[in-house]
């Protein structure tokens, strides 16, 4: 198996949990000082207990999912993943729905990285 079809494997198994809510599985797929985008006000938080943090408060206003579109890697070798992303409200309305890009940098089989390419935050809470 190469190196480019690993990834991605991993990488849809971190879009399928998401979509499930199975946090722990995607905590237990990131380095523990993993930098992560914070697509909600912008910047960034750093370690998995602030990401489990963010996700909590941002689960209690709204409800994500994001449909993978497209991998690919960049010449930084970074995991490029174009998703479709859907925000709703607790009550089913559609905030937001658009293409963006997330990329991931994979260090020693777990994300040390995300980031996302649309860098507006959506600033929905």
């Amino acid at each position: 198996m190469n190196e480019m079809t690993s990834e991605r494997q991993f990488l849809e198994t971190l879009y399928d949990a998401f979509n499930k809510r199975e946090f722990e599985k995607i905590f237990a797929m990131m380095q523990p000082n993993v930098k992560w985008a914070n697509g909600m006000d912008g910047g960034f938080i750093y370690g998995r207990d602030a990401v489990r943090e963010y996700w909590r408060k941002q689960f209690e206003v709204t409800q994500g999912q994001l449909e993978p579109l497209k991998f690919e890697t960049d010449e930084n070798n970074r995991s490029i993943v174009t998703v479709h992303l859907i925000v709703r409200d607790l009550q089913g309305n559609v905030l937001v729905a658009r293409t963006v890009k997330q990329m991931f940098t994979i260090e020693n089989g777990l994300i040390s990285l995300f980031e996302v390419g649309d860098s507006e935050p959506l600033n929905l809470i």
